[in-house]
């Protein structure tokens, strides 16, 4: 299934990279057109979120209120999640998706040439012995051999080969791994930009938690009620959850840079367009969202 979906990546990268003749511009335009296309379910996704933390109050109420009686604290759940029209497992979709075009766009960029080019393995194989003849001392990458055939064309400049792929963008080499290159500081610049828009992203989720448990600390006597009657433990593992919450998204953009510093740059590209496409979408959509409430209550 991975190979399929990177088959059909590979051949609209190819397609618009035969339109703009550039490796990096043609990323971060497929980039913007995958993002586009998973837009319903990012919508979808923003409406399950903002419906969970409408009954978060509800639901820490009934945990609360049926302490010790597990049967109907799991009745009441099931109910509230019909009522308010939640799947407690909608997140699991998204999860998936997220992780075939993970693996999808690693095989992709890690091997171009067939995914892109639709080159047969025999000819790229035939090649690596061509370079290894007329270049003796020249390292070929075991983990990524299409790479150092893209590098070799591109030396050479062989525009007229067909395994030519322009991986030059804004001075960085997209071909190029941090891990194997790792005295060329250049090769660090985007995985370090990945990372400052993995902190802005978080910022802005964090502040976006902080500012829906304000509210619901203000609004919600209720449950203020109820915590002074049962006590404190509730609120333990209230913030023991938000703890492992936080744990959770701050370990997503450390798998991914640390897959970044092993695989060519094109992928940590992917990665950073994406990032800066989330954080706008997710502005916009929580403000919209957001304006939709004030209207609607």
């Amino acid at each position: 299934m991975i190979n399929f979906f990177a088959e059909i990546f590979g051949y609209v990268l190819n397609w618009i990279y035969i339109l703009v003749k550039n490796y990096g511009l043609a990323i971060i335009i497929f980039s913007v057109l995958i993002k586009i296309l998973m837009l319903p379910l990012s919508i979808k996704q923003q409406k399950t979120l903002k419906k969970n933390e409408k009954v978060q109050k509800e639901m820490k109420i009934l945990q609360i209120k049926h302490k010790g009686n597990p049967e109907r604290l799991n009745q009441e759940m099931i109910e509230l999640y019909k009522r308010e029209k939640i799947n407690p497992f909608g997140g699991c979709f998204s999860v998936i998706i997220q992780f075939i075009l993970l693996l999808a766009m690693f095989n992709l960029v890690r091997s171009p040439l067939t995914y892109m080019k639709q080159i047969e393995e025999p000819v790229i194989t035939e090649q690596i012995n061509e370079i290894k003849k007329e270049d003796e001392g020249r390292v070929i990458s075991t983990a990524y051999p299409e790479m150092s055939i893209i590098e070799y064309v591109q030396e050479k400049n062989m525009t007229d080969s067909e395994m030519y792929i322009n991986m030059q963008f804004l001075g960085l080499d997209l071909s190029k791994v941090p891990q194997e290159n790792y005295k060329d500081i250049k090769v660090f610049i985007i995985p370090i930009l990945y990372v400052i828009s993995s902190i802005i992203s978080i910022k802005i989720s964090t502040m976006q938690m902080n500012k829906t448990k304000k509210e619901d600390d203000e609004t919600d006597s209720e449950k203020n009620k109820l915590i002074d009657e049962n006590g404190k433990r509730e609120l333990d593992q209230e913030e023991m959850t938000q703890r492992m919450n936080k744990s959770m998204s701050l370990m997503m953009p450390i798998l991914y840079v640390s897959v970044s510093l092993f695989a060519p740059l094109g992928l940590a590209l992917y990665w950073l367009v994406n990032n800066i496409i989330m954080i706008i979408e997710r502005l916009i959509l929580n403000k919209i969202f957001s304006k939709e409430e004030k209207e609607n209550a």
